[in-house]
Parts: structure tokens; C-alpha cells; sequence
């Protein structure tokens, strides 16, 4: 079997298209391609090293361009307004593969097609593509065609990923902030540092009497910035790598996300934020009639700290005991009182799935309130620490300068 390089034309579109394919030959490539809705207008067979370069320089496009969850959520909205509808199925995902712009995506759209003709299920098409398509995503559809429910299914989804998508927003705006804020102390304070108070050093030099401590401690410091950069970058590089290499360990993990649950101001919040997206996941499957131990495994990957996916390990051993949910969540002490109750009350109505839905729109609730708290709070700690920075130095070359003034006097 050959290795081809082709362009070809999308036939809904007329969008130009190329890439590479495996086939016996010119013919056979045409009849595939066909089948996908591309008309090839040429192909050129290569060696088997060249492809392999080619293949590899797209594989880091397809890296760099990797398909968000934002694309994901919007597409799945369009989906169930489709099947809703009574399109059928590959008719829908034909007309999605025409809309969506996101050239990865068209790919990985025009697969799940093929794969739907060809007579594989939809979650089991969906399934070959992990990257795109997380765990939650397959088993919620494949509970959906077992129940029938598909249409619905597709909208849970949709519902659930845009409030995911706008959670982790809401996160990411709330550090952005201070985040840029340090960045801009930190070069305002090196340029002080390395430019203007090493210009003013030799006028010290000439007062002939001790400088105050506080101004020799800022020429020191800016000494070591000027003469000794090199090193503190060297310094700062393996303290990082050192990090990272700890916390990749199975301890470091552990007492990393320790640290980060009990650390002042964002603790309560990571906390917080974990929570609420494990008992929104839940709830969502639970909804789509999804097992509750699977729906617990799933749910268990969403919450990115190894101490409470150590605790939720625990509940699934318990449930599979026969147990309950709620027991062993209490007992660890790592999660609120008012998840573990309502846990116990949804367990003993039967209502566990309306239960979980309430919890996690409260704890979506409180984490916005909270956030807003925090990047309040943040925004004038922020000013006070660069004030007081700037301030020092300031201070450091001044008060010489006043005493220089006097002696002149």
C-alpha cells in the first residue's frame, strides 16, 4: 500500500483541502475520498521518510489547533437542536462538517460520519477520538441510544458543558489579573533596579559618610541583578524543574494538592470549584441513565486533586460493598457537611440526581461570589505591594540625596 500526498475540493463547501492517505493506488484514493465528500484534483505519491516528515509537521498542527471544549459544547447545541428535529443522524453530522470552521474539527466530524455509515454506533465513532470527545461525552451518548433518549441526552450535554466552559472561565478571568499585575511589578522593579540605580551609585560613592541600611540593602540588590542575573535566572530555572519533578512523584502530587486545599484565600476555592464540577458530572450522568459506578469513576477524574479522587476511590469500594455513598465521603473529612448530607437525603429519597444538581448550583454560586470576593481583595494588595516596592526605592536614593543637600549646605 502506497503513502499519497492529495489536494482536493470539499463538495459541500468548495473549501480546498489536502493531506496524506494510505492506499493501493490513485483510483482507490479517489473512491475513498469520494466517499468522504472530497473531490481529488491530485496526488502524488512520496517516499515513505518524506510522508513520515510531512505526517509529523501536521500532527504538531493538529497539536497547536487541538479542538477546545467551547467548540465541543457549541457543536453538541447545534446536534440536539438537529436530531430534535427528526434529521436523522449522519444527515445532522453532515450538515455540522459544512458549518463548523475549525479545520481539526471537520476532520474528526467527517471520521464520526464514516464511521455512522459504515454502521458503528455513535458513541463507539465517537470513542476512537479521546482527545475531542472525554469519557463523560461517550458514556452519556451511549447511555442515550440505549434509552432512546439521544436528543435529550445531546442537550444535557450541552447544558452541562456550557456552564463547565463558564466556570473555568470565571477562573481563568479572576487570575489573569494579578498574574499580569506581578509580571508588570516584576519588570518595572528589575528596570529599576538594573538601569537607574546603578547610575546612581557613584554619587553615594562621594558623600563620604555611611549610607543608611535601607539604601545599602538596595544597591546590594542591585548588584546582584546587574552582575549576577545569570544566576538568579540559573537559581530560578532548577528551583522550577526541581518543583516539577517533586510533584510529578506520587508523594509530591499528594502533598501538592494537599497544600492547595488548605491554603489561605484560595483553598475554600479550589475546594470549591472541584466540588462543583464533580457533582454537576454526576448528576449529568445520573440524569442520562448512566450506572452510578461508572458515573462515579467518571466523576472522580473531574476533580483534579489526588486527595479527594482518593476519597471518592474509597466511597466506590464502598457502594460496591453495598454501602452507601454519603459514609465514607463524611468520614475522610475532606468534604463539606452539606454535600455529604444531602448526599444521604437524595440516597434515602431517591433523589439523588436532583440532590447533586442543587449542591453543585450552589457551590457554582458560591464560588462566583467568592471569586468576585478574592479579585477585589487582590486588586488593592496588588497596589499596596508595588507602592510599597517602588516606594522603598524611592526612599533608599533619596533620603542620601537630602543628606548630600545639607552637607552642601
Amino acid at each position: 500500500m502506497a503513502v499519497f500526498e492529495y489536494t482536493g475540493v470539499q463538495g459541500g463547501n468548495g473549501k480546498n483541502v489536502k493531506g496524506y492517505r494510505d492506499a493501493e493506488n490513485v483510483r482507490a484514493l479517489r473512491v475513498n475520498l469520494r466517499k468522504e465528500g472530497v473531490l481529488l484534483t491530485s496526488a502524488k505519491e512520496g517516499s515513505e521518510d518524506k510522508i513520515k516528515s510531512k505526517k509529523g509537521e501536521a500532527n504538531l498542527f493538529a497539536f497547536m489547533s487541538r479542538v477546545s471544549a467551547n467548540d465541543v459544547a457549541v457543536m453538541t447545541r447545534q446536534l440536539a437542536t438537529l436530531v430534535r428535529a427528526g434529521i436523522p443522524l449522519v444527515e445532522s453530522i453532515s450538515a455540522l462538517v459544512e458549518q463548523v470552521e475549525h479545520q481539526e474539527f471537520v476532520r474528526v466530524l467527517s471520521e464520526v460520519r464514516e464511521s455512522l455509515k459504515a454502521g458503528t454506533s455513535f458513541s463507539k465513532s465517537l470513542g476512537v477520538h479521546p482527545k475531542v470527545f472525554p469519557p463523560l461525552y461517550i458514556n452519556m451518548v451511549a447511555a442515550g441510544e440505549a434509552s432512546g433518549m439521544l436528543e435529550l441526552v445531546l442537550e444535557r450535554l450541552s447544558d452541562f458543558m456550557e456552564s463547565q466552559t463558564r466556570l473555568k472561565g470565571q477562573l481563568t478571568a479572576a487570575l489573569a489579573y494579578p498574574v499580569v499585575m506581578g509580571l508588570f511589578a516584576m519588570g518595572l522593579i528589575t528596570f529599576l533596579m538594573a538601569a537607574v540605580v546603578p547610575q546612581l551609585t557613584s554619587i553615594f560613592d562621594n558623600l563620604g559618610e555611611a549610607l543608611p541600611w535601607y539604601t545599602q540593602l538596595l544597591i546590594f540588590t542591585s548588584n546582584m541583578v546587574t552582575d549576577f542575573w545569570w544566576l538568579i535566572m540559573g537559581v530560578s530555572g532548577g528551583a522550577f524543574w526541581y518543583f516539577q519533578r517533586w510533584k510529578n512523584t506520587k508523594k509530591g502530587h499528594m502533598d501538592w494538592d494537599v497544600f492547595r486545599l488548605n491554603v489561605p484565600l484560595f483553598g475554600r476555592l479550589t475546594l470549591l470549584a472541584a466540588l462543583a464540577r464533580f457533582t454537576r458530572t454526576l448528576a449529568t450522568l445520573l440524569g442520562a441513565g448512566v450506572q452510578l459506578l461508572p458515573a462515579m469513576e467518571i466523576g472522580r477524574n473531574v476533580l483534579e486533586n489526588v486527595k479527594l479522587e482518593g476519597v471518592i476511590t474509597v466511597a466506590i469500594g464502598s457502594i460496591r460493598e453495598g454501602e452507601s455513598i454519603a459514609e465514607p465521603l463524611k468520614q475522610s473529612g475532606a468534604f463539606p457537611p452539606m454535600l455529604t448530607h444531602m448526599i444521604s437525603v437524595g440516597e434515602k429519597s431517591g433523589q439523588l440526581e436532583e440532590m447533586l444538581t442543587n449542591v453543585s448550583r450552589a457551590y457554582e454560586s458560591e464560588v462566583e461570589t467568592k471569586l468576585a470576593a478574592v479579585t477585589s481583595l487582590l486588586e488593592p494588595i496588588m497596589i499596596i505591594v508595588m507602592g510599597g516596592a517602588v516606594g522603598f526605592i524611592v526612599v533608599s536614593i533619596m533620603m542620601p540625596l537630602m543628606q548630600m543637600n545639607n552637607l552642601a549646605q
